[in-house]
């Protein structure tokens, strides 16, 4: 069973993204704040589902603090954002970011990407 954490500060937004997790029987972490990092070293999921604009930081600085631990450099990162901003997705993709997906997000979208990242046959559910 692959394990997903969600960094996200919004509990709606998190409580979402589980629930379009829940018929691929993920288990499931969550984190809400810029210290995603320490979670994911701690947890060491299978993949992030990363938010960008979160109290204490930014994903970014979480993605960039990801790629220097050799403990969680190969995760894959999806990011899940409202930030508009083409220099912000640049700059994701740059520093290692599989996908950036705007939000509201759209299930099947989220769904192809986290099977990509993973390497899974689509099997959407």
């Amino acid at each position: 069973m692959a394990k997903v954490l969600i960094a996200d500060d919004s509990r709606f937004q998190r409580q979402m993204l589980a629930s379009f997790l829940l018929p691929k029987k993920f288990e499931i972490l969550f984190a809400v704040d810029a210290q995603t990092w320490m979670t994911a070293l701690r947890s060491t999921p299978d993949l992030i589902l990363l938010d960008i604009n979160m109290p204490g930081g930014t994903g970014i600085e979480v993605l960039k603090r990801l790629r220097v631990s050799n403990k969680t450099q190969q995760i894959p990162v999806i990011v899940v954002s409202s930030d508009e901003k083409t220099a912000t997705e640049a700059t994701a993709r740059e520093l290692g970011a599989l996908d950036f997906l705007h939000k509201p997000v759209d299930r099947l979208a989220l769904c192809a990407a986290l099977d990509h990242a993973l390497g899974v046959q689509s099997s959407d559910p």
